[in-house]
């Protein structure tokens, strides 16, 4: 089935230049890129995408990474590219994450973890329309 998902590649992903290869990653996989941009992130539009946590202590932490410097939205589609991005991507935790997958290879940490993809079809949906209207 045909889909389409939000893909943010992070602070980190664009300071390390390898947004290149995080996207050939993708490529390869078959998905097709459908729109990208480079924006900073704003406050206002970082409370609204991390709604699910802004009221935990460290959300400031996620919010000054994420509006660090200017990171690229992207809509991905693809045949079931939701769960298919995330299996590419590996566990959130970098650290757990098995070598080869996206995370794995590149990130960090929990935060510091390349990319940012949707969880779901339906919130796939409102973070495309939140970062391309």
């Amino acid at each position: 089935m045909t889909e389409q998902t939000l893909i943010i590649l992070k602070p980190d992903c664009m300071e390390k230049k390898i947004a290149g290869e995080v996207i050939g990653r993708f490529e390869k996989a078959g998905f097709e890129l459908k729109a990208a941009k480079v924006i900073q992130l704003s406050a206002d539009v970082l409370r609204e995408h991390y709604a699910h946590v802004a009221d935990r202590p460290f959300y400031p932490e996620i919010e000054a990474f994420m509006s660090s410097r200017p990171v690229m939205v992207m809509i991905l589609e693809g045949d079931d590219v939701i769960n298919r991005v995330r299996d590419l991507l590996g566990p959130t935790d970098s650290m757990a994450a098995p070598a080869g997958t996206i995370r794995g290879d590149l990130g960090t940490d929990k935060m510091v973890n390349v990319v940012h993809a949707s969880d779901g079809p339906e919130t796939a949906k409102v973070e495309i329309a939140r970062f391309f209207g």
